[in-house]
């Protein structure tokens, strides 16, 4: 399956929205991302404006931010390793590297054989506690629909907003655990495998270094920070959730008692 580039964003925001949308925005990977691992397996353009990790048997690579952000908006062009993807695991996610207990917000797509979709899993990670793994199988078309909303509402819900988060991004093995629970490995005759990255935007609040996380380098309130899904985005969301979630941790009879943000009912504007 050869897979055209779609565009992914991240929110940290009071509703965390994990989405696609569009940018005319030219960013420069040179400016905004070191290699953390991987080496020459990274490569970025020469104009800046894309970045392609490679993984063979030997590694695989990930960029990150040079920036933490207390809040933000990261859109990102990515395509996939087309074909057989088996075992493969592609992130885009954001990643507490400061203060006490870890706090994660991922996009991870798991790899398949020939003629069958990515699977999409979304998870969030607060005070080192995550298992809010949500999985669905990915629309042939995705960009402006809503497929994840964590949301703390007037309850008690650990959110991670409490310190600043880096971006990163990654393409790994998987073969233990990433397709068919670990039944379909990597074949690594089809190596090395490549995904793209292009146009990376980002709209966020760059941490001071210094303080709590409510401490910006700046003095910044972009016009999306008080952003509401609208009826529609809802319908959309609920419409993604009943025809190609196949899985939800808040239905999972293995937990004993669902976390407080699974009763927790999404509206518009809410």
């Amino acid at each position: 399956m050869n897979l055209p580039c779609s565009k992914f964003m991240l929110g940290l925001q009071v509703i965390l929205i994990l989405a696609l949308s569009i940018s005319a925005l030219i960013p420069n990977f040179h400016a905004d991302i070191n290699i953390f691992f991987g080496g020459k397996h990274a490569k970025i353009s020469n104009d800046g404006r894309q970045v392609d990790l490679l993984l063979d048997k030997s590694t695989g690579s990930g960029f990150q931010t040079k920036n933490g952000y207390i809040f933000g908006k990261f859109d990102v062009m990515m395509k996939l390793v087309p074909g057989n993807s088996a075992g493969t695991v592609t992130t885009f996610y954001l990643n507490s590297s400061w203060g006490t207990g870890h706090d994660e917000i991922d996009i991870e797509f798991l790899g398949d054989v020939n003629g069958k979709s990515y699977t999409m899993q979304t998870n969030v990670f607060t005070k080192n506690v995550g298992n809010r793994e949500q999985r669905i199988k990915l629309c042939f078309y995705a960009d402006n629909i809503p497929i994840r909303v964590y949301e703390t509402g007037k309850t008690k819900v650990p959110f991670p907003s409490e310190q600043p988060m880096n971006v990163y991004a990654t393409l790994w093995d998987g073969s233990d655990w990433a397709t068919a629970g670990g039944r379909k490995k990597v074949d690594w005759k089809l190596a090395p495998f490549t995904v793209s990255f292009r146009d990376f935007n980002i709209d966020g609040c760059v941490w001071s270094g210094i303080g709590l996380a409510t401490t910006c380098s700046t003095s910044y309130k972009p016009k999306w920070i008080d952003q509401k899904l609208t009826l529609k985005e809802v319908q959309k969301l609920a419409w993604v959730r009943k025809n190609y979630m196949y899985y939800d941790y808040c239905t999972d009879p293995n937990h004993h008692s669902p976390p407080p943000e699974c009763a927790l009912k999404i509206t518009a504007g809410g």
